[in-house]
């Protein structure tokens, strides 16, 4: 039976949904998260630090105006937008078609941010970054490499995630955002709020709320929505795209 935290928690407003509203969340160290959510990490990160892993939120929840600036900066080209293999590209020689499609690929459309919901967090092991000598950059490479500073954290999290209630909604990269090493999801809540996530909501929510390119936007909403927002790896597709990674 879900605890009396958790049935609260399984409808949310349209606002909370979208990241226009906070109220469904408590403070956890510098992050944002729902409150059983923050109790499921705070379990796991005394579970890991128990392995020696010091299990950190580089971030946490994100409201759709943080959202919106980011997409902002992007669509005007005053942020760099990465191509597929994570080259720099030059957003003013692209079609509004490409350029959606390039963003979309690594961040996601204000409103539709699996972060708005207080649920999702991207993670990293602190120790390696505790002198000061390197910085995260949340690159694949830091957390499946074996030299990377957050590979015995991922290792760590591929066994032990699901026994807390989270997993990788993307683990691999399947056609829509890019993979996320260090992006969780708790399942328990996280399952309940795509479903709620329709077409029809965030279409109301970029109209009262316009981003850059939004009249380009919401026409393709649709097709947006099938490739970038319900497009994710199911709770247990980390057993179905387990790399070999047996020890840490």
């Amino acid at each position: 039976m879900p605890s009396s935290d958790q049935q609260a928690a399984l409808t949310l407003s349209l606002e909370q949904l979208t990241g226009l509203s906070d109220s469904h969340l408590i403070m956890v160290a510098d992050s944002s998260l729902q409150a059983p959510v923050a109790a499921a990490f705070i379990q796991m990160q005394q579970a890991a630090a128990k392995d020696g892993i010091e299990l950190a939120i580089a971030s946490g929840f994100r409201s759709y105006q943080r959202q919106a600036n980011i997409w902002q900066r992007k669509w005007q080209g005053q942020l760099t937008v990465n191509n597929a293999a994570g080259k720099a590209i030059d957003v003013s020689r692209l079609s509004d078609g490409e350029k959606l499609a390039a963003i979309l690929h690594w961040s996601a459309l204000p409103g539709a941010s699996r972060h708005h919901w207080g649920t999702d967090l991207d993670v990293y092991d602190a120790r390696p970054f505790n002198n000061g000598e390197r910085q995260l950059q949340l690159q694949v490479s830091e957390y499946q490499d074996e030299q990377g500073p957050c590979y015995r954290l991922y290792c760590w999290l591929r066994q032990h995630a699901a026994d807390y209630g989270f997993f990788f909604p993307y683990a691999e990269f399947r056609g829509g955002v890019a993979a996320e090493p260090w992006h969780l999801s708790y399942a328990p809540l996280a399952k309940h709020y795509l479903p709620a996530l329709s077409v029809d909501a965030l279409t109301r929510v970029l109209q009262q709320h316009p981003i850059a390119g939004v009249d380009f936007i919401i026409p393709q909403l649709a097709s947006i929505y099938e490739q970038y927002i319900s497009n994710i790896c199911e709770e247990d597709a980390w057993t179905a795209t387990w790399s070999g990674l047996s020890s840490y």
